[in-house]
């Protein structure tokens, strides 16, 4: 997991609310299921951190494409399931953002540890806010925290 638009769907209006979240696709066909709930969700979790809403984009995409972002942007020649882009500083009270997430990589994923799809794809998509918050997982240690966040907020994810 590292850190650093053309199918849109805004879940708020920038003009009525000032934290929106919204989700993309690029190079595939993806819709994200229970929207409003997630990016509720996401709001919540942030607010738990001490930090609100600015911009948080989701762009799920290709294998093929986010190798291509870490090829270029981090120079690594390896698949990843998420990169995360910050453009809010650590200290800054609120996070703003984009979230890259490979859906075929995250399905894999979720094979191999026994999860469903949804399940690792909410796990990825909190762990790039956790990034944006500040957490990194660089070490055994800080991946520990990292995990242990993730675990605490996926508990809170109520969907219908």
């Amino acid at each position: 997991m590292d850190n650093f638009e053309e199918n849109e769907e805004e879940i708020y209006d920038e003009e009525e609310n000032e934290d929106p979240i919204v989700f993309h696709s690029e190079e595939i066909e993806f819709e994200l299921k229970n929207q409003e709930q997630i990016a509720a969700w996401i709001k919540e979790s942030a607010e738990a951190e001490g930090k609100a809403l600015s911009t948080v984009n989701f762009i799920f995409c290709s294998d093929e494409y986010l190798l291509q972002m870490n090829l270029e942007y981090l120079q690594h020649d390896t698949y990843t399931d998420v990169i995360t882009f910050p453009y809010a500083e650590k200290e800054d009270d609120f996070i703003e953002g984009d979230i890259f997430i490979s859906v075929e990589r995250t399905a894999d994923n979720a094979a191999k540890f026994g999860v469903s799809p949804e399940q690792e794809l909410h796990r990825v998509m909190i762990h790039g806010v956790l990034h944006l918050i500040g957490y990194e997982d660089k070490t055994a240690a800080k991946k520990k925290r990292m995990t242990e966040k993730e675990d605490e907020y996926l508990s809170k994810l109520k969907l219908s």
